[in-house]
């Protein structure tokens, strides 16, 4: 086959995730309210969250129930990173993005680019998000890995709770401040009352007692600032750069690279540890490196999904605790482990039908559970088992039920 045949084939995927991306932000989205748009994103956020973990309960066939501690790691570091940046840069936190990504309210839509000077900013706090997410998923999943089963599972339940506990403990961000508190007996400048600052508390050697500081962010070290990321109370002082168009592409870019991994021979190796890992042992398969090389990618995109997530919502520890790990296995488990399509549908599912149900009130959480719990009894494979929708196999399966039914004779109907 021709060179330029297999690199169209290869960028195929990622062009129609382009395509898609910009039909949605451009001629869907205009006709959303800010909750639809925020369902949307919700959804597609989740569908990351749900294929880089198929990449390791799925395809490995491991019980990884931690991976919200990687949306969490992903999303504070990406927006640590535009949240010191903007403040050293620019002196604020306003949002300076472009007709693709968000923007601040003031900004004449007429006046905006195709890619803000924001938005350079914004994409390269998802990459070193999802780079710090893989890098702490290839510390964990080094040791880690070599267990299985339900000791797997309780090591990757303890490291969410690490990252949860530890960020619970971070600081407070910076906020704005009286001049004359941050700069005591100093003039302020025509016009300016108010500076942003960090607060500190110092150890008065005199008193013994514990008093409060302010040091202006223009004063500061970068590394002063960037781990402020409001401990308890959320990290909710990152720009809104997220958009329908970066998560449908992001989306898009991850459930393609999914694909790709599932049908190559590192995939051939991923599925063949699920099946058997004895036996892939016997033929040579190295299934530590093998594993953690899922655990890795997982790991990036679902810090990839965590950045995207930090510029969208408050970061709250309490939005990577378990109940947040639970609900993305209950989307894999939902979907078919090793389901690609599968776990994206689970995903919408899991989504929207809880938001749907917001109706019935108290009932709506009791029949949310009663629905998984006959998912489960009726198709314990899951929705599509280990097919994918785009599989000959599953529609000409469909097309053969159909036709049996058809020509099955009725209930007593016989002669």
């Amino acid at each position: 086959m021709p060179t330029h045949v297999l690199v169209a084939r290869a960028a195929l995927p990622f062009l129609v995730s382009l395509l898609l991306a910009l039909l949605l932000h451009f001629g869907v989205a205009r006709f959303l309210d800010d909750y639809d748009r925020g369902l949307v994103m919700s959804v597609g956020i989740n569908i990351m969250l749900a294929v880089s973990l198929t990449m390791v309960n799925g395809f490995t066939g491991q019980f990884s129930i931690g991976h919200a501690g990687f949306l969490g790691v992903g999303g504070y570091v990406a927006g640590a990173v535009t949240y010191a940046t903007s403040l050293k840069l620019y002196g604020d936190l306003e949002t300076r993005g472009s007709m693709l990504s968000g923007t601040s309210l003031n900004v004449d839509p007429a006046t905006l680019s195709w890619f803000g000077q924001g938005d350079l900013l914004f994409v390269a706090s998802l990459l070193a998000g999802g780079c710090a997410a893989a890098l702490i998923g290839y510390v964990v999943g080094l040791p880690s890995l070599r267990l299985r089963g339900d000791y797997l599972a309780i090591v990757t339940l303890g490291f969410g709770e690490i990252v949860r506990v530890l960020i619970q403990r971070t600081d407070k961000t910076a906020a704005l401040q009286a001049w004359d508190r941050v700069h005591p007996g100093v003039p302020a400048p025509e016009g300016v009352s108010r500076v942003f600052a960090i607060e500190n508390s110092v150890l008065d050697p005199a008193t013994g007692l514990s008093q409060t500081t302010y040091t202006a962010v223009s004063d500061a070290n970068w590394f002063e600032i960037a781990p402020r990321v409001g401990g308890s109370l959320g990290f909710s002082a990152v720009p809104d750069y997220t958009s329908i168009f970066w998560v449908v592409l992001f989306a898009g870019v991850t459930i393609a690279v999914a694909s790709r991994i599932k049908r190559s021979t590192f995939g051939r190796a991923f599925l063949s540890i699920r099946e058997d890992e004895i036996a892939s042992e016997a033929m040579g398969v190295d299934t530590v490196r093998y594993k953690v090389r899922a655990f890795v990618i997982a790991a990036f995109f679902a810090g990839l999904a965590g950045g995207l997530f930090a510029h969208f919502k408050s970061m709250n520890p309490n939005e990577i605790g378990f109940a947040r790990s639970f609900d993305i296995v209950i989307m894999v488990v939902l979907g078919g482990l090793g389901s690609i399509s599968g776990a994206s549908i689970a995903a919408i599912i899991v989504t929207l039908l809880p938001e749907w149900l917001r109706g019935l009130d108290q009932y709506r959480m009791i029949i949310w559970a009663l629905a998984l719990i006959l998912m489960m009894i009726f198709r314990p494979q899951g929705l599509l088992g280990v097919r994918e929708i785009w599989d000959k196999a599953l529609w000409q399966g469909l097309v053969r039920f159909i036709k049996r039914e058809k020509s099955s004779p009725k209930a007593g109907g016989g002669a």
